[in-house]
């Protein structure tokens, strides 16, 4: 009679599994609330103690761990010296192994760390050209199609089970060895980057290319709890300019709108609660204007519950995807007549703590650029100090900024995006664009710039679009001639002492 022994965390599907063995003639030999849960469910079980003669100690620390249940794993069947072992100790062969863990990522911490678990799926991980082994609850049917079939399984499916046996073994000590590593240093001299593809894409960034979304070990991560209500399936740019736009707007505490175009941000607004009968659907009208060019097929985030007013306005722009927290049913509905649109509802993004990129043959790992608002470590350098006014926007430019691809000039006025400058070889044409998109409209506003300027000539760019305040990191040798040039136009500047790269 062959032997499957049942240990597992995650219960569900393993009872059907336990009957099919036991009317195909298996023997099942369990422990502690599987044991329990098998009983419960008609399943005749040989306890793990009536085996090995010790029952668990150590508050169930140890419960399999012991000879009597490793033998009859790891022996080689083929093997006449194995088998005598066998028969001197009078230890029955084990057949199949049925095993899932504790669940670490769900709580990291020691309790959580399983030994026994990990232990016996190594084990007939090893022989599996003897012994089966099961961690998944979803194969348990192919498992026991197989018994009902043959009586047993072939070598190619035990094959195919102990490597993805390795592979949970793998990742689950990799989630660990990371939670370790956390705990001591964020850019740790061993970096354990363990992920588990979750998401499959249309395509990448170009349809000849494949895509996927992967989650790292022991992460936690928005998407996972994201609801897409409509539209096609999200490809690879997709999910990257969603995840750009989200993280810009929930850094908003009014109601905001942020509209992404290849991760930059081509429109931005705030609006009061107070100021609109609809101020959502107002920042959205807001950040639309700033560039209505780029703005079509561009991602829309938004950082409140999105009404019928709203959507309508939305249903009108060609737009790729919108995220938000919730939706009324009455715009779910408007918005779900365009086929194509994605719509999403999401928490809050997790605030991150590494960035990491490919570089040949490794990784480009640095912590997270998280911006500060902390006035106490910013100086007014000119002669001319910014207005109440002027600090509201100054502390939004100065976060929409971050967000854009540098070099980055951002023009804003009253919470609103009028030109913004992303990602050019230097900082004069990025300012030009700013001050071409802005078109006049950033008059007596604000100008932030990512990074100092070298020369004055972008702070004279900026002066020509009117605006009346700027605010950017500081630290260059010509400080003195941009100052200077600042109090020539009557500018007000701020200096954080902290720039803003994004590349």
């Amino acid at each position: 009679m062959p032997t499957a022994l049942i240990s597992v965390f995650d219960k569900s599907g393993v009872a059907d599994l336990a009957r099919t063995l036991v009317e195909c003639g298996w023997k099942i030999l369990s422990s502690g609330g599987t044991a329990t849960a098998l009983r419960n469910d008609g399943v005749p079980v040989t306890d793990v103690a009536d085996l090995t003669g010790s029952g668990a100690i150590l508050g169930h620390r140890v419960v399999t761990l012991h000879p009597s249940i490793h033998a009859g794993i790891l022996a080689d069947l083929s093997d006449p010296e194995h088998m005598a072992d066998l028969e001197r100790l009078g230890i029955e062969p084990i057949s199949l192994v049925v095993v899932n863990l504790y669940p670490f990522d769900s709580n990291q911490s020691v309790e959580l760390i399983d030994v026994g678990g990990p232990t016996m799926v190594r084990g007939a991980a090893k022989n599996h050209a003897h012994v089966g082994v099961v961690v998944r609850p979803g194969d348990y049917e192919r498992v026991a199609d197989a018994i009902r079939t043959d009586g047993a399984l072939s070598a190619e499916l035990r094959r195919d089970l102990a490597t993805i046996a390795f592979a949970v073994t793998r990742d689950y000590d990799a989630a660990i060895v990371g939670w370790l590593s956390e705990s001591s240093d964020a850019l740790p001299d061993r970096l354990v980057l363990d992920a588990t593809k979750v998401q499959s894409l249309r395509y990448g960034e170009n349809p000849h290319q494949q895509g996927a979304r992967y989650r790292f070990a022991g992460a936690t991560s928005w998407w996972d709890f994201a609801v897409q209500h409509g539209g096609k399936e999200m490809s690879y740019l997709n999910v990257y300019d969603t995840e750009a736009a989200w993280r810009l707007v929930n850094t908003f505490a009014d109601p905001s709108c942020v509209i992404v175009k290849h991760a930059n941000p081509c429109g931005v607004a705030s609006v009061a609660p107070d100021e609109s009968a609809d101020s959502l659907a107002e920042a959205y009208r807001r950040a639309n204007a700033c560039d209505p060019v780029s703005a079509f097929g561009g991602i829309v985030a938004l950082n409140s519950t999105v009404t019928i007013e709203l959507a309508t306005s939305l249903a009108d722009v060609f737009t790729e995807v919108v995220v938000a927290p919730g939706y009324e049913p009455e715009a779910l509905t408007v918005l779900a007549a365009k086929k194509n649109l994605r719509v999403l509802s999401a928490p809050q993004p997790s605030r991150q703590q590494r960035d990491v990129r490919p570089v040949d043959g490794g990784l480009l790992v640095q912590t997270t650029d998280h911006v500060g608002l902390d006035r106490s470590s910013w100086r007014v350098v000119t002669k001319v100090q910014p207005t109440d006014e002027q600090w509201l926007d100054i502390e939004f430019a100065w976060k929409v900024c971050a967000a854009v691809s540098s070099n980055a000039i951002v023009y804003v006025k009253d919470r609103q995006a009028f030109g913004i400058g992303a990602g050019q070889q230097n900082r004069l044409d990025s300012a030009r664009i700013a001050t071409e998109r802005s078109a006049g409209r950033a008059n007596g506003g604000v100008a932030a710039s990512d990074a100092f300027f070298p020369f004055r000539d972008g702070l004279d760019a900026a002066a020509a679009a009117g605006v009346s305040a700027v605010i950017q990191p500081g630290g260059s040798v010509r400080d003195d001639e941009v100052i200077a040039a600042a109090d020539e136009h009557g500018i007000a500047m701020v200096f954080t002492g902290e720039r803003h790269f994004r590349h």
